[in-house]
């Protein structure tokens, strides 16, 4: 019956887990970009109660008596699906149509990955600098800030499928200015470290970013002005998860309810 005490409080607290999972959701459903996020759970260790031999009656037994010890959270994973186009008045709202990352730099020098593209220009030392809410540089298919010189109206920079900056010439006829953004995919998209800001570190699991750009085997995304990837959160399947998960916990918390009368039967037996 001990035992009983603390495989359902495992459980509860798994299952608190999952709502935090949840509730994050729910909470970004309107961020930019933001990927659901799935709680993955796996048995703990099994107990062995007695091994396979043969009964009294010299019967071979086959199967052995386990009993488990609970459960825990073993991983919590992104859904990498695409979320709906959002139209944006904003000539600096990019969508990615596709498996595709924009490159940032951070303030600590290293390269961060984002599917937020709600970016804008900032000015710089030599130009205005296309970078994202946070201010950190937006890099292009060489791994550099995008700079564009004052000289540029910036209202009338547009961006290609291919995500070309482009520049009307005198006949209003859109001109290559030789400036790329950057898109990067990798093989374990979700394998990648989560940070805050809407952003994700590459690691280990996730592989080394692959340049779309130079990589003739990929599949290209599409940069899609004028909109915004909204998240893929749906709400009725968290809201119909997070009725699941508290009917888990509620359940484990039953179970140590039924113990706990379980052990007070047995401590009166002396009575």
């Amino acid at each position: 019956m001990v035992r009983s005490l603390w495989t359902a409080a495992t459980g509860m607290i798994a299952q608190q887990t999952n709502l935090d999972t949840i509730a994050n959701n729910l909470s970004n459903v309107n961020t930019q970009g933001y990927k659901t996020q799935v709680n993955e759970f796996k048995t703990l260790l099994y107990q062995t109660l007695q091994t396979r031999t043969t009964t009294a009656n010299g019967e071979r037994k086959p199967t052995s008596a386990q009993v488990g010890l609970g459960v825990r959270n073993s991983a919590i994973s992104s859904i990498f699906t695409e979320g709906n186009m959002i139209a944006s008045d904003r000539n600096t709202s990019f969508a990615i149509d596709g498996k595709g990352f924009f490159a940032v730099r951070g303030e600590d020098g290293n390269t961060y990955y984002t599917r937020n593209g709600n970016l804008q220009f900032t000015l710089a030392a030599n130009g205005n600098m296309l970078a994202n809410t946070d201010g950190l540089p937006v890099l292009d298919t060489n791994g550099n800030p995008i700079i564009l010189g004052e000289e540029y109206i910036l209202s009338r920079v547009s961006v290609t499928q291919d995500g070309e900056l482009c520049y009307p010439d005198e006949q209003e006829n859109p001109q290559s200015m030789g400036v790329v953004i950057g898109v990067f995919q990798f093989n374990n998209p979700n394998g990648l470290d989560k940070l805050g800001d809407s952003l994700y570190a590459q690691s280990a699991a996730s592989g080394q970013p692959i340049n779309e750009a130079t990589s003739p085997n990929v599949e290209r995304s599409k940069v899609i002005q004028n909109y915004l990837e909204g998240s893929n959160v749906q709400v009725a399947d968290e809201m119909v998860n997070m009725i699941v998960a508290q009917r888990a916990y509620e359940l484990n918390s039953k179970a140590i309810q039924a113990s706990d009368e379980m052990l007070q039967q047995a401590n009166n037996l002396r009575r």
